[in-house]
């Protein structure tokens, strides 16, 4: 099931030049993303009222759309403005357009009600010109319901076995269960890995020989992962009752990745993510290097995904049997599926 009240990351602002349409689908719905003369967003249905033509082939005219079939003009409203050869316009030609939003380097699109597009609801993700990070992108393109995805962001066990050999993760990451919270718009997933060897890069870090790893996420809808980690000295999880740390306590290293989890039809999925050191730990250099071992980390979730969705084809009517590792997934999916009530 597709859930459309929600904003949708359709891509990163780099990819939408001024002097071009750009073809998404999302929700399995063709949508042409353009920039009018003053750079705003705008995104309409990719569908030509006439004969139907892609719009993404058309050609921006100021702050209008033309169709490079027939010469249709479309203001950013979707009204057609001129029919070459016609006087009389049709009240009916209109193209459907979409709320869009561009907000920390992602072109977010509202594909349900318009009336029910709060901008105030879109996740909360870090802008690649954060001074406080820096911060490199990638994205990745499954043939997969987007379903699969989350779950795989909401139970982070896997890492001990998907990751072992990219991300370095030990088995404490399955062994071990996160503090599970319900906050507006998600869940929350929180715990200390105590005592572990420091994972690269290292930064502080390396001076160390065990640390205690501070992981927290928020998973937002309709499918936002906002990670946060930080290595800190051993014993400074049980300083602090294994509860979270003070914000202003020095970290070894500290990290964050934003991701966006985007289903473009019933069985495709696009994801978007950026990842990189706190600036104070890390640089240009060491930022990608570690976008460079998240574009190897995910390619090997989307060979298990992948394989996974096509089991699941084979029998769709099997149902998954749940683990207490699986709390997260629960709140969030039944929070999905309200969204459209």
């Amino acid at each position: 099931m597709l859930i459309r009240n929600c904003w949708y990351v359709a891509g990163w602002s780099h990819d939408f030049a001024a002097d071009a349409p750009v073809q998404r689908q999302l929700l399995g719905d063709p949508v042409v993303l353009w920039r009018k003369s003053d750079g705003t967003m705008v995104a309409m249905e990719d569908r030509c009222v006439h004969r139907l033509a892609p719009l993404s082939l058309g050609r921006i005219e100021g702050d209008h759309l033309r169709c490079m079939y027939h010469g249709l003009l479309f203001d950013s409203a979707g009204r057609c403005k001129e029919i070459p050869g016609q006087d009389m316009i049709p009240s009916n030609a209109c193209v459907r357009t979409y709320p869009v939003v561009e907000r920390n380097n992602w072109i977010w699109v509202w594909m349900g009600d318009p009336a029910k597009a709060d901008p105030s609801r879109i996740a909360k993700s870090k802008a690649l010109d954060d001074p406080a990070w820096v911060l490199k992108t990638g994205e990745l393109h499954y043939e997969a319901h987007y379903e699969l995805i989350n779950d795989n962001l909401l139970d982070l066990t896997h890492l001990a076995y998907v990751h072992a050999n990219s991300f370095g993760a030990g088995p404490a990451w399955a062994q071990s269960r996160p503090k599970v919270e319900v906050i507006p718009e998600g869940v929350r997933s929180s715990r200390w890995i105590s005592n572990t060897p420091p994972v690269p890069p290292l930064s502080k870090a390396a001076e160390h020989d065990r640390v205690d790893i501070w992981t927290s996420y928020d998973f937002v809808l309709p499918g936002v992962f906002l990670l946060y980690t930080a290595m800190f000295p051993p014993g400074t999880a049980d300083a602090y009752g294994n509860g979270p740390p003070p914000a202003d306590l020095p970290t070894l290293f500290a990290n964050f990745t934003s991701q966006a989890v985007t289903p473009t039809s019933e069985t495709t999925t696009s994801y978007y993510y950026s990842w990189g050191p706190a600036s104070e730990h890390g640089d240009e250099a060491m930022a990608q290097a570690m976008i460079d071992v998240a574009g190897m980390a995910f390619h090997e979730d989307k060979v298990m995904i992948e394989a996974q969705q096509k089991i699941i084809n084979r029998n769709p009517a099997t149902r998954p049997m749940p683990t207490t590792a699986d709390k997260a997934i629960t709140i969030f999916t039944r929070l999905m599926q309200s969204q459209d009530a």
